[in-house]
């Protein structure tokens, strides 16, 4: 069944509020940061690729890329927007994922399909190892030349990137 006019009008309602949410907690998080509790990206570096609060391990094999996150419990992360769909896998513990269309209670051992254009937050409920893995053709192992290849930081660069596709 498709979506009548009144469902996808309250969708892109959501869907606004949750990005405009979201960036004011990504912006609080950032003035609160202290590098030990709240771990945030910088202008240069803006995504983090380990930190003592949710280390995080890099695996590298033909044209494949696995980013393997440990997320101690009460811990949350702020993802940044992936510009390709990939799977993803809980492989212990227990997590909550929020984006703009669901909430959804995810417990180990899970695999979950990730749409691309959608920032997630993640709370873990409990120690947990959550696994991104993506596309690498190109074989490269320099994470920031990555991060330019699958994910992008805000909304409108990635609106750039789907407009100049």
């Amino acid at each position: 069944m498709t979506d009548n006019k009144l469902q996808k009008k309250t969708k892109s309602e959501v869907a606004h509020n949750f990005r405009s949410k979201v960036i004011s907690l990504e912006n609080s998080l950032k003035e609160l940061a202290d590098g030990v509790n709240i771990v945030v990206g910088t202008e240069d570096k803006p995504i983090v690729s380990n930190s003592e609060l949710v280390p995080i391990k890099h695996h590298f094999m033909d044209g494949v890329y696995v980013r393997e996150m440990h997320m101690k419990k009460g811990s949350a992360v702020v993802g940044a927007i992936h510009k390709h769909l990939h799977m993803c896998f809980l492989l212990t513990g227990r997590i909550t994922v929020v984006n703009e269309n669901d909430t959804i209670d995810h417990v180990a051992p899970c695999s979950i399909v990730s749409t691309p254009g959608i920032k997630r937050v993640l709370y873990a409920h409990e120690d947990s190892i959550w696994i991104n893995t993506h596309k690498n053709p190109s074989g490269t192992e320099d994470l920031d030349q990555l991060e330019k290849e699958i994910v992008v930081i805000s909304y409108e660069e990635y609106e750039e990137y789907i407009k100049n596709k």
